[in-house]
């Protein structure tokens, strides 16, 4: 064995110890480029849109003829980095997964958009429908701050409640102070109210669309039992949290013929007829919340905010209520949740968590009456202990009637066809397919995490680009 030079053995030990200088990120992205599967790897991060947690699966697809049983396409994971695939995780939430909610709001909008203009299986003519932008508010459960450019509350002479804290706030809160949504007393604010109204909202909703044929009915002058004969009505709404931490529901309602969107409703059933029904309708409808010595019998209703507002054609471009502007609307709020407004995306184990979640006061005292409340027996059945972390509300954050437009599955199938080229070809040819499929992890080291993260910075520049272009009219290769 030959003997190592004093310079050889110097450069090892210089080697050695700027690798011990390196961050953990920056040693797994030397090992992470040295990996055999590197590039393959890259490919695919890219084919998934930079998914900043992506789902691994091992296993494989044979598509054969079904008369000759000749293989016609076949893909296994066998020759893949680490013998598996990564698939989007689909995440909706932008502080979860900005791709994927990036492409979730997308389908969003061309779902909405499709039950105002028509297309993606909808006939063309529910554009001629009646149809109401509609958003329904939860009650004040106390005075909050507000920050909509004037004084916040206006009280001349002062004046302080029981509690010794003042009933007025003279100061104009900017939209990103911290005071804005907060009480003005804490010990006056309604926590149970606001949380049993949270469990209740879906309920609530449910009762709200039953209640409104009926207002329908009786405006046609028939019962609501005819009026199935008559029209459909049709809706999708988005659930949206306030910066004081309420819930409250945008909703595209649209009245149909008795065959659903491809019937016209009939004569009768106007804008108008709609609107006093949607507006009586919300003035009438509530529901009991489930009794307990510790909260009271508790009624649960809509606020008194009510907005309703026609939806214009885009054409009619002086209002600002188009069928597209609602469908973007709709879409830019599909992808929040209660983290931004200040609150967490993740379950809540116990009351310690609470105490430490990174959110102001207010919220906290929100999650932790959720997990006082949701130990009584009484109130089990709402599970606010589950749903402590969103509040209380555990409604999904879209929901839509049955024959408003398309669904995210059929909108999520034909892009997957579409990706995969020439396979729809096979489905003429009587093809059968056969499937494994096995989870095997999920997720990204650190140094895989940063570079996914490019990649999605990397597309969602290209796509500003792209739409700059378009808005400028440059014509270029898609």
């Amino acid at each position: 064995m030959f003997p190592i030079s004093e310079k050889a053995r110097r450069s090892v030990l210089d080697e050695a110890e700027r690798l011990r200088l390196l961050s953990s990120t920056e040693r797994d992205l030397i090992r992470l480029v040295h990996e055999p599967g590197y590039s393959r790897w890259l490919e695919q991060i890219k084919s998934i849109g930079g998914c900043s947690h992506p789902i691994y699966l091992a296993g494989y697809t044979t598509t054969r003829h079904a008369l000759t049983g000749e293989i016609l396409r076949h893909y296994d994971t066998s020759s893949e980095p680490g013998g598996r695939m990564p698939v989007r995780c689909r995440n909706r939430r932008e502080t979860r997964c900005k791709p994927c909610s990036y492409l979730h709001a997308g389908d969003t909008f061309h779902l909405v958009r499709a039950g105002l203009l028509g297309g993606k299986g909808v006939a063309d003519n529910v554009r001629h429908h009646p149809r109401l932008f509609v958003t329904l508010t939860a009650p004040s459960f106390g005075p909050v701050h507000g920050a909509d450019g004037r004084v916040c509350r206006p009280r001349r002479g002062g004046g302080v409640c029981e509690h010794g804290r003042p009933v007025g706030c003279n100061q104009r809160h900017e939209e990103t102070d911290p005071m804005v949504g907060q009480p003005l007393c804490r010990d006056c604010y309604d926590y149970p109210g606001h949380v049993l109204w949270h469990a209740s909202a879906g309920k609530l909703w449910n009762r709200y669309c039953h209640m409104l044929r009926r207002h329908l009915a009786t405006a046609a002058g028939i019962t609501q039992t005819a009026l199935r004969d008559h029209l459909t009505v049709s809706f999708a709404k988005v659930a949206e949290y306030q910066k004081r931490g309420a819930v409250h529901f945008h909703a595209v309602i649209r009245l149909d013929g008795r065959e659903g969107p491809s019937s016209p409703p009939p004569l009768w059933a106007t804008v108008s007829l709609l609107s006093d029904a949607v507006m009586s309708a919300a003035e009438r409808v509530e529901v009991q919340a489930p009794y307990s010595l510790a909260t009271g019998e508790r009624v649960i209703k809509w606020g008194e905010q009510l907005d309703v507002h026609p939806i214009r054609s885009d054409a009619f471009t002086e209002s600002a209520v188009t069928d597209s502007a609602v469908a973007a609307y709709v879409a830019k709020y599909v992808s929040k949740s209660v983290g931004d407004s200040g609150g967490i995306d993740y379950r809540i184990q116990d009351l310690d968590s609470i105490r430490l979640a990174p959110v102001n006061s207010h919220l906290r005292a929100l999650m932790a009456t959720c997990w006082r409340l949701g130990g009584l027996p009484e109130l089990v059945g709402l599970h606010l202990r589950a749903w402590a972390h969103m509040l209380g509300y555990r409604g999904h954050v879209l929901t839509k009637s049955r024959h408003y437009s398309t669904t995210y599955g059929e909108l999520r199938a034909v892009r997957a066809d579409y990706q995969r080229g020439g396979v729809l070809a096979l489905e003429d040819q009587e093809a059968v397919t056969e499937s494994s499929w096995r989870y095997v992890g999920s997720g990204h080291s650190p140094a895989e995490a940063e570079i996914a993260y490019g990649i999605a910075e990397d597309l969602a520049t290209l796509r500003d680009i792209r739409r700059e272009m378009i808005s400028e009219g440059w014509k270029y290769a898609a």
